[in-house]
């Protein structure tokens, strides 16, 4: 890493982080939108930090820039970036949108509710590149990955004990209400699906959401946001799922949500991605959440999460396992400046 200057995390713009340790280089990179305040470069896409201690961070560097509309399904958000090795190259997910292309609204009651509200196209798309620090190019300009008539955001890649790749990925509220996670098989490649989707669980299956909520207010009150789904193995081969939603705390005047941002999780005791899926207690709230775990090249478990939701900073926090169950250990205000 040539550069010289130094970037610390409480003054570095990142959502939706997302680390890949590289063990040839010794190097962290951590990957989130592109902020052409740091990076310099305008456009919709992805940049990466990179840092030898989780501590001093190099300025950012683009690796993504999605294709104008004009030669694109899509040209607007480029959210939660991640990069996954796979057969020899590098795999870029990253969730685009398009607000003037509205999807068809489902009939009234097809989820139990008067809703749901209009929805536009929205979906993660797959870039592949020879390099983590690309450039990545979009396998198909023409559609999301997932199936284009669902509004999807934040697909991550899991691949099952078969070796059989998956897209895993939140299904938005507009469209159900009550969101969902859901899965799709993709080809070996990467670069298309396979079958359908299956459902995983539901944003209200987290019964706690429902613990602040004040007497008299419904506990079904819509929306259930899930968002920020990242799969990991324990040694013993039970599955996680950190996800992050919407804590409710109070209804507001219009009927809509007060409360923040909540990182959490879900285990499938039984290791299968169908699950059962089990909800557990939050991990961290204070408007944090979309948060990932890797290991450091000296094999210590650390989360990574944005905080809060807007302005958003990356904070770091010593993990640890302890069968299925996923503690915080401690904030390493030390790396991340705390607050």
């Amino acid at each position: 890493m040539a550069d010289t200057e130094v970037m610390r995390l409480a003054e570095m713009p990142l959502h939706d982080p997302f680390v890949v340790a590289d063990d040839g280089t010794r190097t962290y990179h951590l990957y989130t939108s592109n902020d052409p305040s740091v990076s310099g470069v305008e456009g919709v896409g992805t940049m990466v930090y990179r840092s030898l201690d989780l501590r001093d961070w190099t300025p950012p560097t683009v690796v993504f820039l999605a294709p104008d509309r004009a030669r694109a399904w899509a040209a607007d958000g480029g959210w939660a970036p991640e990069v996954h090795a796979w057969d020899g190259r590098y795999y870029l997910f990253t969730t685009l949108h398009d607000e003037s292309e509205p999807l068809p609204v489902p009939p009234p009651g097809r989820y139990g509710t008067p809703f749901p509200l209009p929805s536009h196209r929205r979906g993660t798309v797959t870039a592949v590149s020879d390099s983590l620090l690309g450039p990545f190019t979009l396998v198909d300009a023409s559609r999301p990955t997932p199936p284009g008539h669902l509004m999807t955001l934040d697909g991550t890649l899991y691949v099952d004990p078969s070796g059989q790749p998956w897209m895993v990925y939140a299904h938005e509220w507009l469209q159900t209400v009550d969101g969902t996670m859901e899965a799709i098989r993709l080809a070996p490649d990467l670069t298309r699906t396979v079958g359908d989707p299956v459902f995983l669980f539901k944003g209200s299956d987290a019964s706690w959401l429902g613990e602040q909520i004040p007497a008299g207010v419904p506990h079904q009150l819509p929306p259930y946001i899930t968002d920020g789904p990242q799969l990991h193995r324990t040694p013993e081969g039970a599955l996680l799922m950190l996800w992050s939603t919407y804590e409710k705390d109070r209804a507001g005047d219009d009927g809509g949500l007060g409360g923040g941002y909540v990182q959490t999780y879900a285990v499938s005791r039984s290791g299968e991605l169908r699950g059962p899926w089990e909800q557990r207690r939050p991990l961290v709230r204070d408007d944090s959440g979309h948060g990932m775990l890797f290991r450091t090249f000296e094999g210590r478990l650390m989360m990574i999460l944005h905080s809060p939701f807007e302005n958003a900073r990356g904070k770091l926090y010593d993990m640890e396992l302890r069968g299925d169950e996923l503690r915080v250990l401690r904030q390493r205000t030390d790396l991340d400046g705390g607050g």
